[in-house]
């Protein structure tokens, strides 16, 4: 897995002061993309226990409130792999933080119609993330009014209530 970009201070994906992987690799290509150069899984640099190990470093501060993982695409089945072990990590090391998720794929009828039965890395990968925002950007639905949404198709989708409740 690569990653396209880390953002030590990000304020616009997510509640609070959030630290934020940009991964690399997506086949949606959403027409309007703001991350077009991310759609190619070779873009960036190398995801390593080196970036894992920067980026516990950057939640290490009281003032971040967690962690978020957009892209490209974050639940690209090689992006999941390469994933798991930073997320294991984020949880084990800040319980209190949160995860946020973005992705182009519908939480029902994809994630969990489909990933969650073919894939052994997806039930694990959305036991570490608490709010995830899905659905691909439509350019046509663009509504810059939207807190954390790019187009008004888009949900945020509280994953810690779902478990709880």
């Amino acid at each position: 897995m690569n990653y396209a970009d880390i953002k030590k201070v990000d304020v616009a994906n997510g509640e609070g002061v959030r630290v934020s992987l940009f991964v690399s690799g997506c086949t949606h290509q959403c027409k309007g993309c703001f991350n077009k150069e991310a759609w190619d899984f070779n873009y960036g640099k190398p995801f390593t226990q080196e970036t894992i190990d920067k980026v516990i470093n950057y939640l290490d501060n009281p003032y971040i409130s967690g962690l978020t993982i957009l892209g490209g695409e974050p639940l690209e089945h090689e992006n999941q792999k390469g994933l798991l072990p930073l997320l294991k990590k984020v949880k084990e090391k800040f319980p209190e933080k949160n995860v946020w998720c973005y992705t182009g794929y519908r939480y029902d009828k994809d994630i969990m119609e489909k990933m969650y039965k073919n894939w052994k890395e997806t039930p694990e990968v959305l036991s570490y993330i608490d709010v995830l925002v899905d659905g691909e950007f439509e350019e046509d639905k663009k509504d810059i009014t939207l807190k954390f949404r790019g187009s008004s198709n888009q949900r945020i989708i509280n994953l810690k209530e779902k478990r709880a409740g």
